[in-house]
């Protein structure tokens, strides 16, 4: 999936991928449900004793062929936290995977922690306010979530190298996402994009290295696709996957085919316009902040 059908909210996914499932209320019962499923699942594996990105990817994987969702934190009137997992876009199935693993990791597989803990990564401070409580950019929601010792970012210690990004693309289109229409929500999120502007310092891995970085990076490392779209980001978000053959691919929710792994990461990023290659981030092995595997 492009990161243009992501952007920071979706707003171009229901123009690019029409027959993208839309969101709607999430149904507590069933994902409880499934959720149970896949706490067992965890457990009669043993995943509790693994590292938390290994963790992500064996949950990650039971997903496999889920659709895709359109838009599936907006349209509720209100902040709203949702954690279904019937369905996802490209960055709730990456929370998804982090939040449940985390759990795993430090042995709370309840359904309230999972809650909490998706909570706790998708806002600025932890707990959901309104709109602009969300962290709506990728790198932000990096920024905020290395700050509590969930993740770090490692690009720069897997080859890559600085890269110039100057934010606003929410704000340039105002008309796009409907939350902006209050003034005041509007104020917030330029407030943020500037700030973010002063104080994010961005690398990426360009997208023809991308392969010679693969001994370096781990399975269940957070790849996101650097974009050279004016104010944005990144385009895209997933997991580092290996292969049986050891190849190293992408474990992703993609407008065009729902969960799915992709087998070559640098050729998806580059058969993809727009993105210009990735950074990467790695979830901490405890779950709650100790110190990092390094590869």
């Amino acid at each position: 999936m492009s990161r243009l059908r992501f952007l920071p909210t979706l707003f171009l996914v229901a123009v690019l991928a029409p027959t993208a499932l839309k969101a709607a209320g999430p149904d507590t019962t069933s994902t409880r449900a499934r959720f149970q499923e896949i706490m067992a699942f965890a457990e009669a594996e043993g995943l509790s004793s693994r590292p938390v990105g290994e963790i992500m990817v064996r949950l990650g994987e039971q997903f496999l062929g889920r659709p895709y969702l359109a838009g599936p934190l907006d349209g509720f009137g209100k902040e709203v936290v949702v954690a279904r997992l019937d369905a996802f876009d490209c960055f709730t199935y990456v929370e998804a995977v982090l939040a449940m693993a985390r759990g795993v990791a430090r042995g709370d597989t309840t359904y309230a922690g999972y809650l909490a803990r998706t909570e706790e990564q998708r806002y600025r401070s932890g707990k959901a306010g309104g709109y602009c409580s969300r962290l709506h950019y990728f790198t932000e929601w990096v920024q905020a979530n290395q700050s509590r010792g969930l993740v770090q970012d490692i690009t720069g210690d897997v080859g890559g190298r600085p890269f110039e990004k100057r934010y606003g693309f929410m704000t340039a289109h105002r008309d796009a996402y409907p939350a902006l229409a209050s003034d005041s929500e509007f104020q917030c999120i330029a407030d943020v994009e500037a700030s973010l502007n002063e104080s994010v310092r961005l690398f990426f891995i360009p997208q023809e290295e991308i392969a010679s970085s693969y001994d370096r990076l781990l399975p269940g490392d957070l790849v996101a696709t650097v974009t050279n779209i004016a104010g944005l980001d990144v385009t895209h978000t997933g997991l580092v996957y290996r292969n049986e053959d050891g190849s190293t691919g992408l474990l992703h929710a993609s407008t065009s085919g729902g969960v799915k792994v992709s087998p070559d990461l640098q050729r998806y990023v580059q058969d993809v316009r727009a993105q210009v290659g990735i950074l990467v981030a790695r979830a901490d092995d405890s779950g709650q902040g100790s110190q990092l595997r390094r590869p």
